[in-house]
């Protein structure tokens, strides 16, 4: 689903995402992307059969998937971006990131996530999906609202529904986040011990709409939408929940989205859920999941970070890299946070650890075993 971007952003989005390809090196994102005169359209869906390494990525100019993409090529897949907006197409054709008919292995379509028949058609041909958009309403100091919780619900599900109807679709790889984990009213606690989050862990959305916690409700019914409408159909799905993305250029790429993750974050600094992964750790976690799936030694979900922020400095910093003025980021991180908790926690992402380090030793019977409670 497109990112709603203000018009004075564009520019400077532009600007940062062709200094990333112009300083990619031979192995970045300048490897992956070549230049000419502006994107092409992907051909239509009776040209050729599914291609086995040919796979759609929704949201592919966000700032997580770029990186995504970026991998995917890096990996040797050919790489379908499914774009809602003309304003995408647009910064697409002044980055002049495309090689003449796709022949860097990029194609672009235009495809609305609300609109499962145009999904449908920008999936066709291709084995996989990758759904890495998401709703961001730049309006306001949290960047996201009660309304764009539902239409995130609501897009998941017809994006699912869209990989279940192409026949040449197979599996399909979810970006969700970390705040789809670690919000519950009462967890049962041993004080001698933390308590562990892990990929078992849901958060309560009742809890989160009391707590106006819009960011962390959006995620949460939204990877529940895409559990609920893959189940029991021909679809291997796996969720990816990263913590808050960083990486170089964050700041002006996913601001909003960062300010709106970070709603409740005093509280999870203190409980000890406050994390971040870098974009790359998040993009390979994605790839590697993906792979995984066609062996059966991945299934389920993944919580994937990289430093669990635990010093109040930190998180200060993490404001100053946000540019946020004095106060405001204070603001951003008020609502459900603000009282004291004895309980403590513990982030586990021992799952996906083993899946990166060595995915293949282990196998998962089934894809559909996640509870939401």
């Amino acid at each position: 689903m497109g990112v709603l971007r203000s018009t004075q952003s564009l520019q400077a989005e532009v600007d940062e995402l062709h200094a990333a390809l112009l300083g990619g090196g031979g192995h970045g994102a300048a490897a992956g992307w070549r230049r000419s005169a502006g994107a092409k359209r992907a051909p239509g869906a009776g040209a050729g059969g599914a291609e086995a390494r040919a796979v759609c990525v929704t949201g592919g100019i966000s700032f997580v998937g770029f990186a995504v993409v970026d991998r995917l090529l890096r990996h040797g897949y050919t790489v379908r971006l499914a774009l809602e907006t003309q304003e995408d197409v647009d910064k697409l054709r002044e980055m002049e990131m495309f090689g003449e008919d796709g022949r860097d292995g990029v194609w672009t379509v235009m495809a609305s996530v609300m609109d499962p028949e145009s999904l449908r058609r920008a999936f066709d041909g291709c084995a996989g999906v990758f759904h890495t958009s998401a709703f961001v309403d730049p309006g306001g100091i949290s960047g996201y609202t009660k309304h764009m919780a539902r239409l995130e619900a609501q897009a998941a599900e017809r994006v699912m529904e869209a990989c279940v109807r192409t026949e040449s679709v197979r599996k399909c790889v979810f970006t969700s986040s970390l705040l789809a984990c670690v919000w519950r009213q009462n967890y049962p606690h041993d004080r001698r011990f933390p308590t562990i989050i892990d990929e078992n862990c849901w958060s309560d959305e009742s809890f989160c709409r009391d707590n106006k916690l819009w960011f962390a409700l959006g995620k949460t019914a939204a990877e529940k939408a895409a559990w609920r409408a893959a189940r029991g159909r021909d679809l291997k799905l796996v969720t990816i929940c990263p913590a808050l993305v960083t990486g170089p250029g964050f700041r002006r790429r996913n601001s909003t989205a960062s300010i709106a993750y970070l709603k409740g974050a005093r509280a999870m600094l203190a409980d000890g859920l406050l994390a971040t992964a870098n974009v790359e750790t998040v993009a390979e976690a994605h790839v590697r999941a993906y792979e995984a799936m066609g062996d059966n030694t991945a299934g389920g979900r993944y919580i994937c970070y990289d430093h669990v922020v635990q010093r109040p400095e930190e998180f200060d910093e993490l404001e100053r890299q946000l540019g946020l003025p004095g106060g405001a980021a204070a603001a951003a991180a008020q609502g459900a946070g603000d009282n004291d908790r004895p309980a403590r926690f513990e982030l586990c992402k021992q799952k996906l650890a083993r899946l990166m380090s060595a995915r293949r030793r282990c196998t998962y019977d089934t894809y559909y075993s996640v509870a939401f409670d």
